[in-house]
């Protein structure tokens, strides 16, 4: 049989990558442009006649305007579009609401309009097309594909429907795929994230899945269950299973268990969602890091991360990025956010064409002693210790003891092996050392005899996935965070101690 779908995507792919690199390359006037759109379109809304939108000719008469927010402090524009308000932060109103669970801000509805919903659909195609296009690879396309997600079930808030991003994407799959698309619609719509999955491995054992996409801590759920069933590696069920699709966390830390459960390795692509917009995505199998979207109805913004609690912090554009600086993104968009801090940090490994990677989260650190140390730097340390060795993680976190008993303070890592490494101690001392060569304030403090090295508190087997039930936190876009500046995830997790 001629597989017809995978000769037609290499043309299309062709096109789209030639469209989306031509963008790439004049990243800083496709951004200016952008911007003149938005201020436009949201002109004559609520938020753009409060903040003078009709006034702004230049990016610095919006930065006089419009200061940089986040979810609790836009909270009442928020509020009247729930109610069912018109043209409060965009035109008309929302034809969705994403529902989150803030860290922060409780639950958060976030809106996703006529302009920004078709962002988020074609941002995750086009990183298919040019994952095609570069490697050349598209049989892909005739197989089974799933991504594991939550539920397409919405309700409705004031007449707009309501529901996670993942649920509502959905409802967006392109007609040619949905024949191709696991698990069925029913089983997506199970709400208990073990039975889901149980589920899921039963419709789909004996399908020939080709792409698999999800979060990669639920997707090794997924994959142990699919081992317990069968007894076989993953890659032996889904002989043409060769591309991996995430997002949400680095993968870097999963990938010696992902390599073992599929018994070899296949191709992976990154991306950079959240409900607030679409932001990025590997566009290369050879060069480090994602491609920023910016043709994507949004215009970006970013605060050296260092200054973000300053009073007055450095607030520039992409034109003024920097290579190797750590950045705290903000974001306008045509779903109506205004100077909006997302939370999220990154970093530019290039500026032309504009390639990151996203470094943590700019409330997930540990700064308890001044040493700041990111997300980055402990998923360095761990990768720089674990890859080409026996010793497999399955989920770890770092949180900070300062008050322990007649000793120094240090930092907490809580590690659920699922190969532990044969001498721990000489493991945690490498890990220490990894992460004081790239901190230098966490050297410091070690020499200085203010903090004593690292300590490891290994965690059972299942520990956190026991730990995120216990939250209410199980599968679906719910993740560990990296670190925590207290001890309260730490708390809760010495109850799953190995």
């Amino acid at each position: 049989m001629i597989k017809i779908k995978s000769i037609l995507a290499k043309p299309f792919a062709k096109q789209i990558a030639s469209k989306f690199y031509k963008k790439s390359n004049n990243a800083v006037a496709e951004q200016q442009k952008i911007f003149k759109k938005i201020i436009n379109q949201a002109k004559n809304t609520q938020f753009g006649k409060d903040h003078h939108f009709s006034e702004i000719k230049t990016y610095q008469d919006f930065k006089n305007r419009v200061p940089v927010k986040d979810y609790e402090a836009l909270k009442p524009y928020f509020n009247r579009v729930k109610e069912g308000e018109s043209d409060v932060l965009w035109p008309g109103k929302p034809i969705y609401f994403a529902k989150t669970s803030g860290t922060t801000s409780g639950v958060k509805y976030i809106p996703l309009t006529k302009d920004s919903m078709p962002t988020h659909i074609s941002a995750a195609r086009n990183a298919l097309l040019l994952y095609i296009n570069q490697t050349n690879k598209s049989d892909f396309v005739n197989g089974k594909m799933i991504f594991l997600q939550g539920s397409p079930e919405l309700n409705e808030t004031n007449g707009i429907k309501t529901g996670r991003l993942s649920g509502i994407a959905a409802h967006y799959v392109p007609q040619y795929l949905t024949k191709n698309r696991m698990p069925s619609w029913e089983t997506n719509c199970i709400e208990d994230w073990e039975t889901k999955v149980d589920a899921i491995v039963k419709e789909t054992v004996n399908e020939d899945m080709t792409l698999i996409s999800g979060i990669p801590s639920w997707v090794q759920m997924y994959f142990e269950k699919l081992t317990e069933k069968t007894g076989k590696k993953v890659g032996e069920i889904f002989p043409n299973f060769n591309l991996f699709v995430y997002g949400g966390v680095n993968f870097e830390p999963y990938r010696n268990k992902f390599e073992d459960l599929i018994g070899r390795k296949v191709d992976t692509v990154e991306l950079y969602p959240a409900s607030e917009g679409f932001f990025a995505f590997q566009d290369s199998q050879k060069e480090k890091g994602m491609m920023l979207l910016v043709d994507n109805g949004m215009f970006y913004e970013f605060i050296p991360s260092d200054e973000f609690f300053d009073e007055n912090p450095t607030r520039i554009s992409l034109k003024d990025v920097k290579v190797g600086v750590n950045y705290a993104l903000i974001l306008n968009t045509n779903a109506g956010l205004w100077g909006y801090n997302i939370g999220d940090t990154v970093e530019f490994l290039s500026v032309n064409p504009p390639r990151i990677i996203v470094t943590g989260r700019i409330k997930h650190f540990i700064s308890a002693f001044g040493e700041h140390v990111i997300g980055k730097e402990v998923e360095y340390a761990i990768n720089e210790n674990t890859k080409n060795s026996e010793i497999k993680i399955n989920e770890f976190t770092v949180a900070p003891q300062i008050t322990p008993v007649n000793e120094l303070p240090y930092h907490e890592w809580f590690i659920e092996f699922e190969n532990e490494p044969e001498n721990m101690s000489e493991f945690s001392k490498k890990v220490d050392v990894s992460l004081q060569k790239q901190n230098p304030y966490y050297f410091d403090l070690i020499k200085g005899n203010i903090l004593q090295p690292l300590k490891i508190t290994p965690i059972k087997k299942g520990g956190f996935n026991s730990y995120m039930k216990s939250v209410g936190k199980l599968g679906g876009q719910n993740k560990v965070p990296r670190l925590s500046n207290d001890r309260k995830i730490a708390e809760s997790l010495l109850k799953f101690k190995a």
